[in-house]
């Protein structure tokens, strides 16, 4: 109505960072009611000259860019980048081989999703083993009865209690013609995983972590090679912790928006965040969104700390490559090729993974 002030998500569409997201993002064609579904557009590749690739720098022959430098760290024998204006950001190109790549790729749909670590499947469905099992050998989730007779109580996302209906796997073949009760494949649900949280668990209805909920210590590995990784935004002789980890699922035209990770008690501490897969653009903008974001890539193996000030930085990922000359997943494709991997191979041509640890306390 006349005299109203403009809503605040009308504004938001005005600052730095929306605009860099709208110029990043992969959009889609609205779709025509009875034709599947919708198609991604925007563009072909676009112009992306003003996106910083730290890869290209590595391989030396090109003068860096004003305002990043490259910098040795003690105890660290990986090559580091940092954008002088932005304390606190280190960029690890290439930090992980092939082979690794692979591994992680492979816990990450494997042994990630699993209970107690929750995913955004479990308010729906309740605990979910053996996911990428089920998928590989296409079975169908299926809605069953207690053998008691009565329904079951799961938690809920938010911990509290939240009437559920138990669910198992079954052969396709199991399912009868006619079949009412609720049914979804288990490839289906693979692609539906868009998170699942490690160590402590992040409660999003109320962002933070619930100490309460079941869980189990991050993975030796992974904290292993978290500790390693995070060396550069240590302070001298003091060790990461890691603690909790959040493991985001990117499917084609997924995009994540600008936002701030300010859960964890010290800031000093930093996230590490672990790329694989499709190849994707990170925007880093400022302490408000009308400061104009930093473009760069991120590939498979590249590795991101946040620290002190960079934790307060706005961030977000407005797109995943998943054309096949813009993947850059030619090493995975030779790494996952054999017959056990087919399905996961499959997966990661359209999808990447972001694996990103913190220390809570």
């Amino acid at each position: 109505m006349y005299g109203e002030t403009e809503p605040a998500a009308a504004a938001s569409e005005r600052t730095a960072f929306r605009q860099a997201e709208k110029k990043y993002k992969l959009y889609k064609l609205p779709s025509t009611k009875g034709r599947g579904r919708k198609k991604p557009i925007g563009g072909g590749v676009g112009d992306l000259s003003e996106v910083v690739d730290f890869h290209a720098l590595l391989a030396g022959g090109v003068e860096l860019p004003a305002g990043i430098c490259r910098c040795d760290c003690p105890g660290f024998d990986l090559p580091v980048f940092r954008f002088l204006d932005r304390p606190g950001f280190y960029f690890i190109p290439g930090a992980l081989s092939t082979e690794q790549q692979g591994f992680w790729i492979r816990e990450s749909l494997k042994t990630f999703p699993q209970p107690p670590n929750r995913t955004n499947l479990t308010a729906l469905y309740g605990p979910i083993f053996d996911l990428l099992t089920a998928a590989k050998n296409q079975k169908v989730l299926l809605e069953v009865q207690n053998s008691d007779g009565q329904e079951s109580n799961e938690q809920s996302n938010s911990g509290g209690k939240t009437r559920s209906i138990n669910f198992k796997f079954v052969e396709h073949s199991k399912i009868e013609k006619g079949e009412t009760r609720r049914s979804t494949t288990a490839t289906t649900l693979v692609r539906k995983l868009r998170w699942s949280t490690l160590g402590l668990q992040f409660d999003w209805s109320k962002r933070n972590y619930d100490v309460s909920l079941p869980h189990n210590s991050i993975p030796d590995a992974l904290a292993t090679l978290a500790k390693k990784m995070a060396i550069p935004a240590m302070p001298s002789g003091v060790e990461f912790s890691p603690e909790a980890a959040i493991v985001n699922y990117y499917g084609p035209s997924d995009m994540l928006g600008g936002h701030v990770d300010d859960m964890e008690a010290d800031w000093t501490k930093p996230i590490v965040s672990i790329s694989l897969g499709c190849k994707c653009i990170f925007l880093l903008g400022g302490k408000t969104r009308d400061e104009v974001p930093r473009a760069m890539f991120l590939r498979s193996g590249d590795i991101v700390l946040m620290a002190g000030e960079a934790r307060e930085r706005f961030h977000g990922v407005p797109r995943i490559f998943t054309e096949s000359d813009q993947q850059e997943i030619s090493g995975l494709v030779s790494q996952l090729s054999g017959d056990d991997d087919r399905f996961i191979l499959d997966y990661i041509h359209s999808s990447r993974i972001n694996i990103n640890i913190r220390q809570v306390y």
